[in-house]
Parts: structure tokens; C-alpha cells; sequence
């Protein structure tokens, strides 16, 4: 764990569902801890340290897939929504036929209401946060101005060869669509990048990456 700059903490751990060999994304995952206001915000969190657990109030997810330890910490958790069947035929070119109907697995314990639970998209945020579409409206870049920073879901990762546009998969957009819907963050005076996989990167990385 480290402090990048006063009131904002970083660290990285193996995530326990990674399979070698399998999955494309590195097994070491990035978590934020961030005072925003009077509240202490745990973004995409992972084994969190107990200094910084103990001063939490509050969950925040840039995609509904990275509920990571969320459950277990007994916050608020502010997310994006979880994917329709429809959005995997959207985004996947799945065959409506063989999913129609079904839920997916992400927070489907949250939306059952296991937990305080906060449903947003792209748009205003608490804690002073707005939210930007990346690759779809449910994985998002969060424009934190109070510290000039983003903290990105997986649109802006770095899966080992720097920040990039990442897919994922998906056949709905192109990583020109991407760049374009993102190029306003270039407007804003972001200082830090924060990406859920990776390292922190800088406004220099931002731009390579947008321009």
C-alpha cells in the first residue's frame, strides 16, 4: 500500500478467481482508497488494508463485475448495473434464444437486497463523482474533482503493455468508438489515472491514449 498523494491510497492483489493461462488480464488488480468530503471511498476494493477498512463509509464499483470484497466489507455500494441477457446479445453477439430470459450473476445478491446497495450510470455520482461511459454504460471512468483524478473500470486498463482501450470481447464497439466518447476527460485537468488493473498512470498516458 502506498499514498500517491495526500488522502489517496493505492495497492494491488493477486485476485482469487484468476486462472493461468486462461485469463488475459494480470493476476495483481488495483485498489483505491480516497477521501472525497467527509466520506472515505473504497474503490473496486481487494483485501483492503485494516487501516484504511477501519475508516470506510462507502463502496464504489466502476463495473458490476468488480464486486472483488465489497460484500463482506457491510458498506453502501454505489455501481454500475449488472448486464441484461439483452446486453449480452447486444455486446457479445450471443444467441438471444439460448440466453433470453437468464440474469446475470454480478451483485445478483445486492439487487436481491443482501446490502445497501446504489444503482447508477453514466451522469452525476455522490461524493461529488461524474461518470463517463467507456466501452458500454456499465463500465465506466469516474471523474473524481476533488483530487483531478479518474478511476477507470476496464475500458482504460493496463494488462501489461501500458494504459489501453480494452474490449474485452465485445463486438457492439470499436476502440475508435471508445477513444471518441472519452476525449472530454482531456478537457478536465486530470492529474492521476487510476485504473482498476494496472498502475497508476499520468495525464500523459491519458492523452496518448485519447488523442
Amino acid at each position: 500500500m502506498r499514498e500517491l498523494r495526500p488522502g489517496v491510497w493505492h495497492w494491488q492483489s493477486p485476485h482469487p478467481d484468476w486462472v493461468e493461462n486462461e485469463d488475459w488480464w494480470p493476476q495483481l488488480v488495483s485498489s483505491y482508497a480516497i477521501e472525497l468530503g467527509d466520506d472515505f471511498v473504497l474503490f473496486d476494493p481487494l483485501a483492503v488494508p485494516d487501516e484504511l477498512r477501519e475508516r470506510a463509509t462507502a463502496v464504489v464499483l466502476t463495473a458490476p463485475y468488480h464486486e472483488r470484497d465489497a460484500r463482506g466489507l457491510g458498506l453502501p455500494i454505489h455501481t454500475p448495473p449488472a448486464d441484461t441477457w439483452q446486453d449480452w446479445v447486444d455486446k457479445f453477439g450471443v444467441d438471444a434464444d439460448r440466453v433470453r430470459g437468464m440474469e446475470s450473476e454480478d451483485l445478483a445478491w445486492l439487487r436481491a437486497g443482501g446490502g445497501e446497495g446504489h444503482f447508477h450510470g453514466p451522469g452525476p455520482w455522490p461524493f461529488g463523482i461524474h461518470a463517463y461511459a467507456g466501452r458500454e454504460d456499465n463500465d465506466l471512468v469516474l471523474w473524481l474533482p476533488a483530487i483531478n483524478a479518474i478511476v477507470c473500470g476496464d475500458s482504460l486498463s493496463d494488462f501489461g503493455e501500458g494504459l489501453g482501450i480494452q474490449l474485452g470481447g465485445r463486438k457492439h464497439v470499436m476502440e475508435e468508438d471508445v477513444a471518441r466518447g472519452l476525449r472530454p476527460l482531456l478537457d478536465l485537468p486530470v492529474e492521476l489515472v487510476l485504473p482498476a488493473h494496472g498502475e497508476p498512470a499520468d495525464r500523459t498516458a491519458l492523452e496518448r491514449v485519447l488523442s
